[in-house]
């Protein structure tokens, strides 16, 4: 978030209080370079500070989701992993055998969201998703 502002400024301006756990919480998911785990987040930030408490981190990461500041992605892992809402414009192709996962951009899916939106009426948030399927390596 270099060319905006940070985590942290946001919820200043949003009346937020920022104690240190959550700025640890911030500290990590903006200096990640691509998405990260709320376990992760947790082992960064306890690292730094011992008394952290990983309820600290799920309360931090719902709060910043439902500010619209990160997206919360599900890659097939098993776990929920979550990215700067404003690195986020982009989607993954999944593969279900090997695992590979590939950036997608979103004007990919502009259509998809059109069609929605005329045949149905339905205003897709198609802003961070996974798609699962075969690569071309393991179809083969």
């Amino acid at each position: 978030m270099k060319d905006s502002k940070g985590l942290s400024d946001i919820l200043r301006e949003k009346g937020y209080r920022l104690t240190p756990q959550r700025m640890l919480v911030l500290e990590a998911i903006e200096a990640s370079n691509d998405h990260i785990s709320a376990e992760e987040i947790y082992s960064q930030a306890r690292a730094k500070y011992p008394y952290m408490n990983i309820s600290t981190v799920y309360r931090t990461v719902e709060l910043l989701k439902e500010l619209g500041l990160v997206t919360e992605t599900d890659l097939g892992s098993g776990r929920l992993l979550y990215h700067p809402a404003s690195k986020a414009r982009h989607h993954h192709l999944v593969c279900q055998k090997c695992g590979k996962v590939q950036d997608v951009s979103s004007s990919m899916f502009q259509r998809l969201q059109h069609e929605l939106m005329a045949s149905y009426g339905f205003d897709a948030s198609l802003e961070h998703m996974a798609v699962f399927g075969l690569c071309k390596d393991c179809r083969g």
